[in-house]
């Protein structure tokens, strides 16, 4: 009896541990639901600048991105991914993807090279932006490639989590999840309360700066 609490006693704190860490990776309390989304300015690919404020009046969501993560190109390569990115854009909403990976890391590339890799995956996004020091992935407490962020006309943060409820989900089956980030907008455009604000984000760790 006293092996088995023992072990049991060791597994939870392992868990513990390993949360801790994955928090501590990525942690920040600045990113709240119901509170204004910490604003920020980044480079984008394209050569401009990207400032949160000045989209006050506009639907945003910040997708964190890495082409290298099996989780990041199994929503793209099946199409999922672009065409949500389609479909809300053209309805007005900008849709940012921040790449927080430091330089030597996997998903870094430099400007020339993320697009080419985006024009390959089939990304519509409005912008993709470089947080190489990863200090905006940071602030909003990113974890993960996808981890994903709505903020809303009034600068306010409405959800945060996963693209959807299905992280193990095949080629063939990603197209069929709940998918959180649309019934977010959707619920969200039509002037009601976000029914899901958080889900458990999925996919590859955020390879910050060491």
């Amino acid at each position: 009896m006293k092996e088995f609490h023992a072990s049991a006693y060791f597994s939870v704190l392992l868990l513990v541990l390993v949360f801790i860490g994955v928090k501590q990776q990525g942690s920040s309390d600045d990113a709240e639901i119901g509170k204004p989304a910490p604003v920020f300015t980044l480079p984008g690919t394209d050569g401009e600048s990207y400032d949160l404020e000045s989209l006050q009046g506009e639907f945003v969501v910040l997708e964190w991105l890495n082409f290298g993560c099996p989780y990041v190109e199994r929503h793209y390569r099946t199409g999922n991914m672009p065409a949500l990115q389609k479909e809300y854009t053209e309805k007005g909403v900008k849709w940012l993807s921040i790449v927080s990976s430091a330089p030597g890391t996997q998903g870094y590339y430099e400007s020339d090279e993320m697009n080419a890799e985006n024009e390959k995956m089939g990304g519509m996004q409005s912008a993709i932006l470089l947080d190489p020091e990863g200090d905006v992935g940071k602030m909003y407490g990113a974890i993960t490639t996808p981890h994903m962020y709505i903020i809303d006309k009034e600068g306010i943060l409405i959800y945060k989590g996963g693209i959807d409820d299905q992280p193990r989900a095949s080629y063939e089956k990603t197209k069929l999840a709940d998918n959180y980030v649309r019934a977010a907008l959707e619920e969200a455009m039509n002037g009601d309360e976000v029914s899901v604000p958080t889900s458990r984000p999925y996919g590859c760790s955020v390879k910050y700066k060491k």
